[in-house]
């Protein structure tokens, strides 16, 4: 039992005080809960360290380290202690994202060595919801993408990932992660779309999926068709497929400037309950 105040990496033994951790916080914490849920803690499988805050004995806080450095229910305390491993170790993530207090408290400790950042989004309002609105009607052509539709849904995901973040996600390994990544939400049957003449008008996913809480993520309307209530309708399908199948709440984080879609997202049936913060390289 350690008796201090100390950080350091997880193990697969230390999964059960982990998700006791992850748990407290279902919405908040879906992305990393549902990556342990399935991988637990060995960093092969997770894709990343899991660092763990100790005090008193008791695991409090953690700090996913992987493509993303995100930190979990931490304290300023907790903090402080991932942000010197994360000095020592240097940066291997392409983005720090999680809430929006611990993460900028992390971002002040890291810019003097990690900066600058190619862009910093500072509050992204994290909102929820636990049921449909009763005036928005689920878009019927809005289903599931079938595994030999890859080639379709494809385009609409670059266009999205690449208008969202700035950069391209075929850059670099030429998107054989990314196109994997694509692949398994596909298959977990977690990616929605409406597919006219074999071209996608809107798609959304549901990215994260624990039995407490799901995110979804990568919502886009075809710039054609934006303008026309897709993405209310279309989200409204999503959250009713997410809803029936997948979790009792259902989340997602949306920029801050970006009015319209915050404005559609609350006549779906989503409120804001926090805010996220993101800094990406």
């Amino acid at each position: 039992m350690l008796t201090q105040t100390t950080t350091r990496v997880l193990e697969p033994g230390d999964l059960g005080a982990a998700l006791a951790v992850l748990e407290s916080e279902p919405v908040e914490n879906a992305f990393v809960t549902s990556r342990v849920q399935v991988a637990g803690l060995d960093p092969w499988r997770l894709g990343g360290e899991m660092w763990g805050w100790y005090t008193g004995g008791r695991l409090r806080s953690l700090c996913y380290s992987g493509a993303n450095l995100v930190p979990v229910c931490a304290t300023p305390e907790a903090v402080r202690a991932f942000a010197d491993r994360a000095r020592r170790t240097g940066r291997r993530c392409s983005s720090v994202v999680g809430p929006a207090g611990p993460t900028a408290q992390l971002w002040r400790l890291l810019e003097p060595s990690w900066g600058p950042a190619r862009d910093i989004r500072p509050r992204q309002p994290l909102m929820v919801a636990e049921g449909p609105a009763a005036d928005i009607e689920p878009d019927p052509y809005v289903r599931r993408v079938r595994k030999d539709e890859m080639e379709v849904i494809m385009p609409a995901c670059v266009a999205m990932f690449t208008e969202e973040v700035g950069v391209s996600p075929l850059a670099g390994d030429g998107g054989l992660l990314y196109q994997a990544r694509v692949a398994e939400l596909v298959g977990s049957g977690r990616s929605f779309a409406r597919i006219e003449d074999g071209r996608v008008v809107f798609k959304a996913e549901i990215g994260a999926a624990t039995t407490q809480a799901c995110q979804i993520q990568g919502v886009w309307v075809d710039p054609e068709y934006r303008g026309r209530g897709l993405s209310e309708s279309g989200m409204a399908a999503v959250l009713r497929y997410a809803l029936a199948d997948v979790a009792p709440l259902v989340s997602l984080y949306v920029n801050d400037y970006n009015t319209p879609a915050r404005a559609a997202y609350r006549r779906v049936g989503f409120r804001e309950v926090g805010a996220f913060m993101s800094v990406l390289f």
